[in-house]
């Protein structure tokens, strides 16, 4: 009987060590967002930002300034993994290395772009705005992707379901907040962890 007491105070601690590693901290990755938690951000502009159907879910904005979710915390060196779908109208992004927390757009941070319909296609979807191009520019739209994202020193790689899309060196901002854009169209996001390097 002893034993069995053990043994089962053994599997109930190594359950809540997995459920807990699930949310928060697994193998150095932080999850930010996942399906069933939308988790802790500041919001820059106002837009419908919603848990639905396990997945953070916009498609509105409040006014017409554009909306922003920014992460509580800085981040240096790291790498950041994020699950989106949007269709074909949407735009979107995601911003890293932002030089404020309270004013968002792509000239104080990188924007790693989320946006098929870019009038400017060469930083559209898979490029970082006016420091990386990408050709041809692939589309997003429709289904679920992935994007993996290293910013290590000057060194960023964008990888968008695991094409390489963009790689470059470029010094210009070297930490800060990282922020999900909404600004048009129906976007979501079902993951987003980062790890930092």
């Amino acid at each position: 009987m002893k034993r069995l007491s053990i043994l089962a105070a053994g599997l109930l601690m190594g359950a809540a060590a997995l459920s807990g590693m699930a949310y928060g901290q697994s193998d150095g990755w932080v999850t930010l967002l996942d399906s069933t938690k939308m988790g802790d951000w500041d919001e820059v502009g106002k837009a419908n930002w919603a848990m639905k159907d396990g997945a953070l879910t916009v498609d509105k904005l409040d006014g017409k300034d554009l909306s922003y979710l920014v992460s509580k915390n800085s981040y240096k060196d790291f790498q950041i993994k994020a699950e989106f779908w949007t269709d074909e109208e949407a735009n979107s992004g995601i911003f890293i290395r932002c030089d404020e927390a309270k004013k968002i757009d792509a000239k104080i941070c990188y924007e790693v772009n989320i946006f098929d319909k870019r009038p400017d296609p060469t930083y559209g979807t898979g490029a970082i705005v006016d420091v990386a191009k990408v050709d041809p520019m692939p589309k997003a739209a429709g289904k679920w992707n992935t994007y993996e994202i290293t910013a290590q020193g000057p060194h960023l790689v964008v990888v968008l379901n695991g094409q390489k899309t963009a790689d470059v060196q470029d010094s210009k901002h070297l930490s800060g907040p990282v922020a999900l854009q909404y600004g048009s169209g129906v976007v979501k996001f079902r993951k987003v962890q980062i790890k930092p390097l």
